[in-house]
């Protein structure tokens, strides 16, 4: 072993609070993807009015951000795999958070869409290497909950776009929510000095004849099956939740007339029921085991988007958000465990950030678009209520995963 990676190892297991330190770091960096995404969709009618775009033209800025995360995934998965999960996880943290920011001045749609997809390439890491590094620093007995924990930042970066998205369009228009690009440059810097990589990634890293190949994803039938499986799953969730997200505000606002400002405590509420449905599938996958948790969220996930579809009552629709966010995006921080326990350590970010990006790229740009289509002829209600149907997809597909609850991690 090196020195160095002797060096890490000892501060790592010295730290006494080491697992909470990594998952709250973590958390805090998938935070601030979340955050990036959420302010796009509140951007969205600024960005048509100042381009003169329509909405499904404007809808593929959410496409290309996960095209860039797609090509993100492939290289900074590999990039952690072979020289360090925090190492790499700032570098692209710092990557993202730069384009972001040119976002802020971006004087035509062309010009957008390319900061847009660069900050795309950074956020392709935030979600698996931090998965990969909650899951390899847990104990097995708190894995789910751990990686639950990182999905949960996410959505404190989504509640707080929530929350601030209004005040800062009506103080300095949409370019001001890309202005705080500035912010992850910073959290970065202290992830790095403050959280050393886990003992068990530098433990395997001198002992792996091979880091990071994305071939290996696919070396057997067994990882065919599971690299197949997990795209599908993460094709299903990222389709209902970008389907979802993108235009929920855009929903509430035009066509059930609510303020701006309502629009973002309507949706801060549906995020809040995001969060609470994370804390109990974590609780529930770590007690009840994978398959089990799934099966549950899929169901309530597939039976609420169609009762919130029929909803028009203010108060109703306050109701019924915070359960269907509860059911279709509870699940996200499963995926940490569930990847994670399929998949060797000198593979695993590469499996995290390479599987769950593809399912994020053909979920994610598929979800806003076809939406945004089938919306214009039939009215968002309905488009909202055929999401349905991709839960029972998902449903099939946990049949062909096996449930390593409790495992300990190659």
């Amino acid at each position: 072993m090196f020195m160095a990676d002797k060096e890490t190892t000892d501060k790592a297991s010295g730290m006494k609070h080491y697992a909470g330190l990594a998952v709250f770091s973590s958390a805090v960096g998938h935070a601030l993807d979340g955050l990036d995404l959420m302010i796009l969709g509140f951007a969205l009618s600024g960005i048509m009015d100042s381009f003169g775009i329509d909405k499904t033209t404007a809808s593929t800025l959410t496409t290309i951000t996960l095209a860039g995360a797609f090509l993100g995934g492939l290289v900074f998965g590999r990039l952690a795999d072979k020289y360090g999960r925090i190492r790499v996880l700032t570098y692209s943290v710092v990557f993202f958070g730069a384009f972001t920011l040119f976002s802020a001045f971006a004087p035509n749609f062309a010009f957008m869409a390319v900061c847009r997809f660069l900050a795309g390439v950074g956020i392709g890491a935030e979600f698996g290497i931090g998965m990969a590094i909650a899951a390899e620093a847990s104990s097995p007995k708190n894995r789910a909950k751990a990686t639950s924990g990182v999905g949960l930042g996410f959505h404190v970066g989504v509640l707080l776009a929530s929350l601030l998205s209004a005040p800062i369009i009506s103080a300095w228009g949409w370019r001001g929510l890309f202005a705080i690009g500035i912010v992850p440059a910073v959290v970065a810097i202290v992830i790095r000095v403050f959280v050393p990589e886990p003992p068990l990634y530098l433990k395997h890293r001198e002992t792996a004849k091979e880091h990071g190949s994305i071939k290996q994803l696919f070396s057997t039938p067994e990882r065919v099956r599971f690299s197949i499986a997990i795209i599908v799953l993460c094709t299903v969730q990222n389709c209902g939740y970008f389907g979802i997200m993108t235009w929920l505000p855009s929903y509430l606002n035009k066509e059930l007339n609510l303020s701006l400002t309502s629009t973002g405590i309507w949706t801060a509420v549906t995020v809040l029921g995001m969060m609470l449905g994370i804390s109990v599938f974590g609780f529930l996958a770590d007690h009840l085991g994978r398959r089990p948790a799934f099966w549950i969220f899929q169901i309530g996930a597939a039976v609420m988007v169609i009762v919130y579809s029929q909803l028009r009552d203010p108060n109703a629709l306050l109701v019924g958000g915070f359960f269907m966010g509860m059911f279709a995006n509870g699940m996200i921080g499963g995926y940490g465990a569930l990847i994670s326990e399929l998949f060797p350590t000198e593979l695993r970010a590469t499996a995290q950030t390479a599987l769950y990006n593809t399912g994020r790229f053909i979920g994610g740009g598929l979800g806003p678009v076809a939406i945004a289509a089938i919306a214009t002829g039939h009215g968002f209600a309905f488009a909202l209520g055929t999401v349905s149907c991709i839960y029972v997809v998902a449903f099939v597909t946990m049949f062909f995963v096996p449930d390593r609850k409790g495992a300990a991690l190659e």
